[in-house]
């Protein structure tokens, strides 16, 4: 909000006192941008579209209204019903209506996979008015029958694109067809696409879209940029300096699978971490040992949090100073996520992405999206740029021969142009120096 703008407080969206004590305990002194929009319209009953990057408020922005409208615990059955992509945004969103609904007598339940569900079922059976949950474990216990859904008439979609992203999308037309079509609905989602665009016509009845920022659109406090790397081995010695560096108070390092996650964190415990300051979470670890990760992390008790993008989206601390993208994500409003894991509630972030030449093509792929150019910085000279493996180093020119042929359908590909060992007659035209300099060095710059 513009300083030219008149200021409005929580006072002025006529939420009853439970939730402004609540809302004062918490700090809050005036709604975000998404906050003021969303709150209103739906107190007043419309279906919302909200189109709000991560690290905006969001989750309260829905969740706030929700509570003023559901009140009070009433009845034995949910009345509101919040779907979200992964375990750790469902906790986030249950740890959120937890704080904002403390001075109300509201019952609400986490429901995930990783645990048994003993205690949920607990919960579900003594009494529910808020039911947040993955669609998965939501319909694994509709099926068993313990949850019933007939009194319920709010839905809330959180991170709609994430959850397509997944898969998700036949899991959540069978719940629309086991609750009541009459009913309120709300749609979040960090970009716009046009499958989001799809589901929202779907879903949604003539809804009111809010939107606080551009699509994609990279924090503003974040700063970025990148360093191109000949290879993995290179990464991780590029990562271990970059973590020397005391200004990298609190990182979360962000890799594409589970097996790069393990490698990574054991590398840093072996060659420049005290264990204790380091943690991995990934979708193999059990829900207790990454739920325990993330609180240490939140904590300041573990400075690297080592994190596939299952996560990405379920990491609300405002005090990460660093992300550093291992992996160029392929699902590029990922990159969006990961990034917002720093810069939050108006701090200052920096967020830091290795490429390698079969990356590049999918960093000019998230720039589009992001409307920015990432810089690039000269990898620093106390970096030692070790020689690509021979295994590793075709793969990656069979990448790029790839992404050429999807770029051009006539491009034939290196290698069948020219075979040999070592041919670089595969790399793009446009490479840019670092790669060619990488490929005959293998001393330290």
């Amino acid at each position: 909000m513009s300083q030219s703008e008149s200021k409005i407080s929580f006072e002025d969206f006529a939420l009853n006192r439970q939730l402004l004590n609540a809302i004062d305990d918490l700090g809050y002194t005036e709604p975000s941008p998404i906050q003021e929009k969303a709150i209103p319209l739906i107190l007043a009953g419309h279906d919302v579209l909200g189109i709000a990057q991560t690290g905006t408020g969001k989750t309260a922005a829905f969740v706030l209204p929700l509570l003023m409208i559901t009140k009070y615990a009433q009845g034995e059955h949910a009345r509101c019903l919040i779907l979200a992509p992964t375990r750790e945004l469902v906790s986030q969103i249950n740890n959120e209506i937890t704080d904002l609904g403390k001075y109300t007598d509201l019952r609400h339940v986490a429901l995930y996979g990783g645990i048994g569900p003993k205690a949920q079922t607990d919960a579900l059976r003594a009494g529910i008015d808020i039911i947040v949950a993955t669609p998965g474990r939501f319909l694994d216990l509709y099926s068993k029958g313990e949850i019933f859904t007939k009194g319920i008439k709010h839905l809330i979609l959180d991170e709609a694109d994430k959850m397509m992203d997944m898969g998700f999308m036949p899991q959540i037309r069978r719940i629309l067809e086991v609750i009541p079509r009459k009913r309120k609905n709300l749609l979040f989602s960090a970009t716009f696409s046009e499958r989001v665009e799809r589901l929202s016509h779907e879903f949604l009845e003539a809804p009111v879209r809010v939107e606080v920022t551009r699509q994609a659109t990279a924090a503003e406090t974040v700063d970025q940029w990148m360093y191109e790397v000949p290879n993995f081995k290179t990464k991780l010695n590029l990562l271990a300096h970059l973590l020397e560096n005391p200004e990298v108070a609190r990182a979360i390092v962000f890799t594409r699978t589970k097996t790069v996650a393990d490698n990574v964190h054991k590398f840093l415990g072996r060659k420049i971490m005290d264990k204790k300051n380091l943690r991995v979470i990934h979708a193999n670890k059990s829900q207790n040992t990454r739920m325990n990760s993330m609180d240490a992390f939140k904590a300041g008790e573990v400075r690297v949090l080592v994190s596939t993008d299952v996560s990405a989206r379920g990491i609300d601390i405002n005090e990460v100073s660093h992300v550093i993208n291992f992996d160029v994500p392929v699902i590029y409003e990922d990159y969006v996520h990961r990034i917002g894991r720093t810069g939050r509630a108006n701090l200052s972030g920096v967020a830091i992405t290795f490429v390698t030449i079969e990356e590049a093509y999918h960093i000019k792929k998230i720039e589009d999206i992001i409307r920015t150019q990432i810089p690039q910085k000269e990898l620093p000279s106390e970096v030692e740029i070790t020689e690509t493996p021979f295994e590793e180093q075709q793969i990656m020119l069979r990448v790029v021969d790839e992404q050429r042929k999807k770029m051009d359908p006539t491009f034939q590909g290196a290698f069948h142009e020219k075979k040999g060992k070592n041919s670089w007659s595969s790399k793009p035209k446009k490479t840019k120096k670092p790669f060619s300099k990488v490929k005959k060095s293998g001393n330290k710059r």
